[in-house]
């Protein structure tokens, strides 16, 4: 991207007038990409409503702007209580200038991050007080040391959480910082609300449901249609057909009369 100064509002005024921070360099991946791209479109149509919500990625997390390119790029950031405009306008997250860590981090696995995202990034994470950092591998386990991992902090170190590993091949583990369930499933990353146990929609996954209900609605409509219009038809000829009857009964009365 190109760099150019911006003005950000802020309550004290010492962050106004800083530069973006530099664009990192980034080696494409297409598989680690869609998982991101899902996972962002999940977490931001979840947090859609509730302001203050950051969900973003692919910019520098540092502590400051010193050495900011030797600071990791996490693939996805969650930060609760903050300016979201303000922290995408920097192109990255600088905790000296939001005020906090992020309360959440996720790496996706890739052939040229592999063992940092659970050695050096770990580290790295924990020091800046983030306050949960998960790993998620595609391949069930053979770039990072588990195909699902999370960690907490605790009294600033990281502390493993629970995951478990359903029969049929799920693997889950929950998230506090998020209220929800990150699973691998047959090598997708998903996640899902505890409370009703169902799976969350992509931005492409919910427009879909939305334009197939739309469509099944369309369709129960004009079967609605449809079936009023019958019955509208099977009403006239009911009453043709007693309109009819009452024409005979009257004809005959009439003979009999004239007998």
């Amino acid at each position: 991207m190109t760099i150019k100064r911006i003005s950000k509002s802020s309550t004290d005024g010492q962050h106004d007038n800083l530069e973006p921070l530099p664009d990192p360099p980034r080696i494409p991946d297409m598989q680690q990409n869609k998982h991101i791209i899902r996972a962002d479109q999940a977490l931001e149509t979840w947090f859609r409503n509730r302001p203050g919500v950051l969900v973003n990625g692919q910019g520098y997390l540092c502590p400051d702007r010193r050495n900011v390119r030797r600071c990791p790029v996490p693939d996805c950031v969650v930060a609760f209580g903050v300016d979201p405009e303000r922290i995408v306008a920097n192109n990255g997250y600088v905790i000296s200038e939001v005020g906090k860590p992020p309360e959440f981090v996720l790496e996706v696995a890739s052939k040229s991050t592999r063992r940092r995202d659970y050695t050096d990034k770990r580290a790295q994470y924990a020091s800046m007080g983030v306050g949960e950092y998960w790993r998620f591998d595609h391949t069930g386990g053979r770039y990072h040391d588990a195909a699902l991992a999370g960690d907490r902090l605790a009294d600033r170190a990281y502390e493993r959480m629970d995951v478990t590993t359903e029969s049929d091949g799920l693997i889950w583990g929950y998230s506090a910082a998020l209220g929800l369930e990150l699973c691998w499933r047959n090598g997708q990353l998903l996640f899902r609300n505890p409370a009703t146990g169902e799976f969350l929609l992509s931005h492409s996954q919910t427009q879909d449901a939305l334009e197939t209900a739309e469509a099944r609605a369309r369709q129960e409509q004009t079967a609605r249609q449809d079936a009023e219009a019958r019955a509208r038809q099977e009403q006239t000829a009911r009453q043709d057909a007693e309109a009819r009857l009452r024409q005979i009964e009257a004809k005959l009365r009439r003979r009999q009369e004239g007998e």
